[in-house]
């Protein structure tokens, strides 16, 4: 198999308007096509709601994202942290009600690279050239607006991708190891075997998983926010970790995203000259 390199990435990123079908990643060959985001029916784990009602809670996400979009003025959200379902889950919730683009960085390079099996390829035999390929994406990624991003970890370690991020607004997804382990057996390909092992015990996963975590701990760290799913719980009274759902984490985003605008508004007018 050819070696991946950065020089696939030589290309640019274009969306179209919202009213068309799918926005496109321009390949040098072909156009590879993202869907749009969907809408989303998410319902709490003990919601009683009858199939096709629209949970309270989506409303809220709902009203929440019209509230916060017209300071927010089609700023990117870049979503930092481990990769994990609920992540993914989320950023294409928060795209949804705020009316965003939603992309996959890794995703993305996957497509350039030619597909998952060239990318995992890549990725297991030149990690560095790997996140030198994110970083073209962030490149491209970071110039356009009304986005949100789920990360890699490629893009908090470096300074040039941790720079790329302050184009937008980051959060820091601070998922619980044991959900991590969760996908992580259901789906053994979302990291990369230089990454952490899956051929161990359940107990050495969550090790492997806990030293990756520090690894990245302090890049995860300068996000503009965190959005821990243990803070949630404690503040909503959720014995369980499983009972916090994505319109949970979803309202405190934008919650986040609301301060964060309106600290930005203030110091924009207290630059003004009188």
């Amino acid at each position: 198999m050819e070696k991946a390199s950065v020089s696939h990435m030589s290309t640019r990123l274009t969306l179209p308007n919202r009213t068309s079908t799918f926005p496109q990643f321009k390949h040098p060959t072909s156009f590879i096509t993202f869907p749009n985001p969907t809408p989303l029916r998410l319902r709490r784990l003990n919601c009683s709601a009858p199939d096709g009602a629209v949970p309270s809670s989506s409303l809220a996400v709902k009203k929440k994202a019209a509230e916060v979009s017209p300071e927010l003025k089609g700023t990117s959200i870049f979503l930092v942290g481990m990769k994990s379902s609920l992540k993914t889950s989320l950023g294409k919730l928060l795209a949804d009600a705020l009316r965003y683009y939603y992309f996959d960085s890794d995703s993305l390079v996957e497509e350039a690279v030619g597909g998952a099996l060239a990318a995992k390829s890549f990725r297991e035999s030149d990690t560095k050239g790997f996140y030198e390929s994110e970083t073209e994406v962030l490149k491209q990624l970071s110039s356009m607006g009304r986005l949100v991003v789920c990360v890699g970890n490629g893009a908090v370690t470096s300074s040039t991708n941790l720079a790329l991020l302050r184009y937008g607004i980051s959060l820091w997804i601070d998922v619980p190891l044991d959900f991590v382990a969760r996908d992580v057996i259901e789906d053994q390909s979302q990291f990369a075997p230089s990454e952490i092992s899956i051929s161990g015990s359940y107990p050495e996963l969550k090790d492997e998983l806990g030293a990756l975590y520090d690894k990245h701990r302090d890049g995860y760290a300068t996000a503009d926010a965190t959005i821990s799913v243990q803070k949630v719980a404690s503040r909503l009274d959720c014995d369980k970790l499983d009972e916090i759902t994505r319109e949970d984490l979803a309202l405190e985003a934008l919650r986040e995203i609301e301060k964060l605008t309106r600290v930005k508004k203030m110091m924009e007018e207290a630059a003004r000259p009188f």
